[in-house]
């Protein structure tokens, strides 16, 4: 079982634009779905396409208490990705996602498409929850315990 600490931000999206030239980041485009959802779990469906190569996976991740959560991932057929998006969810996300080192961290951008087109979020995975992290200077506010911005509750 897997464990995720995570915080989130809201980005600058000028200076957000401004560091992105400077950086050396991985551009990964995501197609991501919901296929079930209870009080308990979450389990996803996602797509990553790069330089003409797709991956999929299946994501189930548990309750968060704080900014921490179990998390279960699975490399899956490509073809079984998109027939579970076609027959079992109604709506997805579409965003394209910037992965880079930053004061000895992987962080990651999220910049939406659909359906929160405009809206860019910053996420960093932490050892623990009281663990310090340098913020990039494009970081506005942290969001990491407001649900609207949870991407389940994006559709």
């Amino acid at each position: 079982m897997g464990k995720e600490i995570e915080r989130k931000f809201l980005v600058d999206t000028t200076k957000w634009e401004a560091f992105k030239k400077e950086v050396n980041s991985e551009k990964v485009q995501i197609i991501q779905a919901y296929i079930g959802r209870t009080e308990l779990q979450t389990s996803r469906v996602r797509i990553k396409s790069k330089a003409g190569e797709q991956k999929a996976y299946l994501t189930i991740k548990g309750k968060t208490k704080g900014i921490t959560r179990s998390e279960f991932e699975y490399e899956i057929p490509v073809s079984e990705a998109k027939a579970m998006i076609s027959e079992f969810c109604a709506k997805h996300i579409d965003k394209v996602r910037y992965t880079f080192n930053y004061q000895d961290k992987t962080w990651e951008v999220d910049e939406f498409t659909s359906p929160k087109t405009g809206l860019v979020l910053a996420e960093v995975e932490l050892n623990t929850e009281k663990e310090a992290v340098d913020l990039p200077y494009f970081i506005k506010e942290d969001v990491s315990t407001d649900p609207q911005y949870f991407n389940v509750n994006m559709l």
